[in-house]
């Protein structure tokens, strides 16, 4: 189901890449339920101001993420009704905290140096909302410089931690929570040569499972640790990411990386329960895909290798596990439909689980 909500993208007018290092696929279908006549839209668009106002991004510690967004968009896309689209939102409210305030506010000529540092967030959600009126409330402008231009453009740190708002895009909020993957984009000296070439990311992630120089950096699942991972491997690391070539073919190199988000959830897995940061590989995937076709031609390659090199990071952070994708092929369906996908993230016992709804919604 590629679906998205209406995106603030296809606005920059900067240089284009050639043809043939363009990614091709069509736009998602996109659901304007800002200003949606549909109750479904309405009440989907007013538990989202809800959310923004009245709880933060980060909590718990500045250790959670709020994913209040992620599920309503999701249960919505899925067919959900406004009362279980309130009882998901009185259901993760349960849990969230109120905003606190940042140690100082974020003017422009500071606006990069508290990137990641989360005791800003609601200093930079401020930021960015008095830019909005700079730019006379035009998103596409803020969008386009604070996104695309300059030497070190923000769209290269999208994947460890870029975040939209679904809907008005005036709640944008930017931010760099996981790790900065930002100097191996900007930096040309970690695209180099690597040791061998493969087209199947699939092939790579098996020659990177048996790469002894990767042995012994946990005795125990880190995804988190990404840093630890990146400095330590960073020689093994960088190989294994240089080896796939993504601006050769590159629409169908994509289409095997979306093949391959698919098979590290569900083929990775001997039992009912699936991991919970492989599951992040798929969801950012499926942004990705809704992102290209919106953004300029550019970017799209840098942004599929940032993904790339997220995806390295969290296989290695849990322990490499064995990737069979004939288990794909031979799933019993027993007649299952999407219907009864749709109807198992909206009325299980699991139809609160953030993780577990916007994991049912990305196909």
């Amino acid at each position: 189901m590629y679906s998205s909500f209406s995106l603030p993208f296809t606005l920059y007018q900067g240089g284009s890449a050639p043809a043939a290092r363009h990614i091709n696929i069509p736009s998602v279908a996109i659901h304007k339920v800002e200003s949606s006549v549909d109750k479904r839209g309405r009440t989907l668009e007013h538990l989202l101001k809800a959310n923004h106002t009245n709880h933060s991004i980060i909590y718990h510690a500045l250790q959670f993420h709020n994913h209040t967004p992620h599920i309503l968009g999701s249960a919505y896309l899925l067919g959900a009704n406004t009362n279980q689209l309130t009882q998901v939102y009185e259901s993760e409210s349960k849990i969230l905290e109120p905003w606190h305030d940042s140690p100082s506010e974020i003017s422009y000529d500071v606006w990069r140096d508290f990137l990641g540092n989360r005791r800003y967030q609601r200093a930079y959600v401020d930021f960015f909302e008095d830019q909005l009126v700079a730019f006379g409330y035009d998103w596409r402008k803020l969008l386009d410089h604070f996104l695309f231009e300059g030497d070190s453009p923000l769209i290269n740190s999208l994947i460890s931690g870029g975040t939209w708002s679904p809907t008005d895009p005036s709640r944008l909020c930017v931010r760099a929570l996981i790790f900065d993957l930002h100097k191996y984009l900007d930096n040309p000296a970690y695209t180099r040569p690597a040791s061998y070439k493969a087209d199947m990311p699939l092939e790579i992630l098996e020659r990177l499972s048996k790469d002894n120089r990767l042995d012994s950096l946990f005795s125990h699942k880190a995804a988190g640790d990404t840093e630890l991972i990146a400095n330590v491997r960073e020689d093994a690391l960088m190989d294994h990411w240089n080896a796939w070539d993504v601006s050769e073919s590159p629409t169908k190199k994509f289409e095997k990386a979306q093949e391959t988000a698919v098979a590290l959830l569900v083929a990775t897995s001997a039992s009912s329960r699936f991991d919970f940061f492989l599951l992040h590989l798929l969801t950012t995937s499926h942004a990705v895909r809704i992102l290209l076709p919106l953004m300029p031609a550019d970017f799209q390659i840098p942004l599929v290798r940032q993904w790339w090199l997220f995806t390295l990071i969290t296989y290695i952070g849990q322990l490499r596990p064995n990737i069979d994708p004939e288990a794909i092929k031979n799933f019993p369906l027993d007649e299952r439909t999407w219907k009864h996908v749709d109807q198992s993230a909206l009325v299980s016992r699991h139809a609160q689980d953030a993780h577990y709804v916007k994991g049912m919604q990305k196909r």
